[in-house]
């Protein structure tokens, strides 16, 4: 199943996501409305109850609707250098191990939304990256488990980067955590093939940036999961960003970025100056 969170009638809401029509016609529509995953606490107090968001909703195309970042997470895990030409073009060596951090919460952006380019940092790039959604606790996930039943689905993002005071500070925590500097979105899906690989495409302005498939990882995804669950426990709705291919480059304002996996549309996002 596709899903995606919107704002509609004044409340927050999850609905299902279908492709319709076909070839250069298909759309993607919400057609219904699902419940909220169990993570999304918030929507319950919203609604006041599990049953309340369930009305006669009319279909709508998902680019009509106000898209809300569709995951809901208490942490938001980045995987470092998962591709040898990315390292590479940074001048970085291939890591033995993953190499993780952190990204808060915060830092979310909503489909459709603007990055704000901070005055601190002089060089601010994209980096479009798949991302794994966490569906079912798990701390010590064994490399060879089944680490399909860990995951709820994927969706896209981009790894925002201030690469300047990446590289003065030393770790990143900073340059990869301002407000604004997690797009994501604009659905999530179960339906990939993620043992085959999956082609990351990323744009600014209509140019193609990188384009690699996710065959590529250094780190397949049942590694990584293995590895970040050996330091720390996953809970439903966390979020991995499983790395950038090669392509990366700086932002300028008003540039407009489109990251796409065929199956989870499009996420676009603005970028302007940050006037504060």
């Amino acid at each position: 199943m596709k899903y995606c969170r919107f704002f509609f009638e004044g409340k927050t809401h999850y609905g299902k996501v279908e492709e319709r029509g076909g070839g250069s016609q298909s759309e993607l529509w919400i057609v219904d409305l699902v419940s909220a995953p169990e993570e999304d606490l918030a929507f319950r107090l919203e609604h006041n109850s599990a049953t309340s968001w369930s009305f006669d909703f009319e279909p709508m195309p998902l680019s009509a609707a106000e898209l809300l970042p569709p995951v809901t997470p208490s942490k938001i895990v980045c995987v470092g250098r998962n591709y040898r030409e990315h390292a590479r073009e940074l001048g970085n060596e291939i890591p033995a191990d993953p190499l993780l951090f952190f990204k808060p919460p915060s830092s979310l952006l909503a489909p459709g939304g603007t990055v704000r380019l901070p005055k601190l940092s002089e060089r601010v790039d994209f980096e479009g990256e798949l991302a794994l959604v966490v569906g079912r606790r798990a701390r010590n996930l064994p490399a060879d488990a089944d680490w399909r039943v860990v995951l709820r689905g994927c969706t896209l993002a981009d790894d925002v980067s201030a690469r300047d005071l990446q590289k003065k500070d030393g770790q990143w925590a900073r340059a990869k955590g301002f407000d604004t500097f997690c797009p994501i979105g604009p659905l999530v899906s179960d339906e990939l093939d993620l043992d085959a690989g999956v082609p990351l495409e990323t744009r600014i302005n209509g140019e193609v940036r990188q384009h690699a498939s996710t065959a590529d990882f250094i780190f397949s995804i049942p590694v990584l999961l293995s590895f970040i669950t050996a330091a720390f426990t996953l809970e439903p709705g966390d979020v991995i960003l499983t790395g950038t291919p090669s392509g990366v480059g700086p932002l300028q304002p008003g540039d407009r970025v489109e990251v796409s996996v065929p199956g989870l549309g499009v996420l676009a996002h603005t970028v302007e100056a940050n006037p504060s």
